[in-house]
């Protein structure tokens, strides 16, 4: 048995997206909770069994993963023959592990960091800064539309994300640009949308 807890618009969007680009809808019981939101709306809802009241968070047979990378790593493993994850012993198993990794430790980060103002060399030593980041995925989609080659992955899914969300931090770089929008032509993009407008509270 699969559970999300899930709030509409919000970072469990894109294990939605996922579990729809899986087509595994199905298979998967998506409950909708409440959350804090970074406007002061919302409230930590006793219905999410998520520690810190946040999502995603995905339960399997009672076992919880929580974080995003977490969850789009579990999935994608026990899923795979939708290709959108790279199963142990593939030759991009490391290159996929990696990018969804790199996602959180530094992109994420890095993006929230700039969007709140705030610069340190502690920072920048750790996280690295924006340009340092636009410039390892610009080199990356110089060798290939996607992350990982010709074909989309649930790593272009991660890590296109604040982008979707956050479209003024999207860098004036046309390889970043078009990887967007070949990521958001999928079909599964706009279904992920009309979900949460359809499950968002009234």
């Amino acid at each position: 048995m699969l559970t999300l807890y899930h709030a509409p618009r919000s970072r469990s969007s894109r294990i939605v997206r996922l579990i729809l680009e899986l087509g595994i809808l199905d298979q998967v019981e998506i409950r909708i909770v409440k959350i804090l939101r970074n406007d002061g709306s919302g409230a930590v809802d006793p219905a999410n069994p998520h520690p810190e009241g946040k999502v995603p968070l995905l339960v399997h047979d009672g076992v919880e993963i929580w974080e995003s990378n977490a969850i789009m790593l579990y999935l994608t493993d026990l899923f795979p023959d939708a290709g959108l994850g790279r199963p142990v012993g593939h030759p991009d198993r490391g290159s996929y592990l990696s990018w969804i990794a790199w996602y959180g430790n530094v992109l994420e980060p890095v993006i929230i960091f700039d969007a709140a103002g705030l610069s340190h060399p502690f920072l920048d030593a750790t996280f690295r800064a924006v340009p340092e980041a636009v410039a390892r995925l610009t080199a990356q989609l110089q060798k290939s539309p996607y992350l990982l080659g010709d074909q989309f992955s649930a790593a272009d899914l991660l890590v296109v994300s604040p982008y979707v969300w956050f479209p003024e931090s999207t860098p004036d770089v046309p390889l970043i640009r078009d990887w967007i929008a070949r990521c958001q032509a999928r079909p599964a993009a706009q279904a992920t949308t009309d979900y949460d407008q359809a499950a968002a509270p009234e």
